[in-house]
């Protein structure tokens, strides 16, 4: 079902824009953050249907904002997934182990990441 909302967590305003253009020209509908603590307040506000969270960011990193999403019995259940540069099979491990609910890295890999968004939604 296309026009569910995805938040995206994202501080390099370059993958910001690829990630928002890419889901905008598939039907979704985006909101973006530049840091943990914003992705934190508008995952809240705006009760997304998936979240896209970069680990590294200003503030608090990814894996500290999906702490608070996940202690929060509101945004509890929203799928989250790290789209990241940390692309190592240990720093996989770490945020899967971490409690994602998925993980893509970066550069995004479009037919890739745009069938991981589904599949998650999906879920739902």
């Amino acid at each position: 079902m296309a026009g569910e909302l995805i938040l995206i967590v994202e501080d390099n305003e370059k993958n910001r824009r690829l990630a928002r253009d890419v889901l905008r020209a598939t039907g979704y509908a985006t909101v973006e953050a530049e840091t943990g603590e914003d992705g934190v307040r508008l995952a809240r506000e705006r009760l997304p249907a998936l979240v896209l969270m970069d680990i590294q960011l200003p503030g608090i990193d990814g894996i500290t904002a999906l702490g608070r999403l996940r202690a929060d019995p509101a945004t509890r259940a929203i799928p989250v997934i790290a789209v990241t540069a940390s692309a190592m099979t240990h720093d996989r491990q770490k945020i899967m182990a971490a409690g994602f609910d998925g993980y893509q890295s970066k550069p995004i890999r479009v037919k890739e990441f745009l069938a991981a968004v589904r599949e998650m939604l999906d879920r739902r």
